[in-house]
């Protein structure tokens, strides 16, 4: 699969990485690159260049005990990914896609929809939702 720029202007590969990142700190306070390794179920060295191209992107931080944390920038893309996965493999859970299934296709949902797309999905459910709740 050849590596292609999402809608943030990272390559889809770094907004894994922040959104991992995320995942992780939220999930234990703190995280480092092995853990993102192992989270991810690639390489530490794979981690190293991601974190060292996040960095100079100005994503990410490392502090002195080699813990990562994003930086704002870094936490809006990371937060908008999630965001994004989460509406898709859900959505896909609903139309009947086996968990698995959907957990992998809205990883690659996530980093090829606009902006302005995802909102007007986003605003399109929340609309039926409210529209099924109150008719019911």
């Amino acid at each position: 699969m050849t590596a292609k720029k999402s809608t943030s202007n990272l390559y889809s590969s770094g907004e894994d990485y922040l959104e991992a990142i995320q995942i992780l700190i939220v999930k234990n306070g703190k995280t480092r690159s092995s853990e993102v390794a192992e989270y991810m179920g690639v390489t530490r060295p794979s981690v190293c260049r991601a974190v060292r191209v996040l960095t100079e992107g100005g994503y990410l931080v490392m502090d002195e005990d080699f813990g990562l944390f994003l930086t704002k920038k870094g936490q809006e893309i990371a937060d908008k990914t999630y965001e994004k996965h989460c509406f898709f493999k859900q959505m896909l859970i609903d139309a009947g896609i086996d968990s698995i299934k959907a957990e992998q296709e809205a990883c690659e949902m996530e980093h090829s929809i606009s902006e302005d797309s995802f909102e007007k999905l986003r605003q399109a459910k929340i609309e039926l939702m409210g529209n099924r709740q109150g008719g019911a």
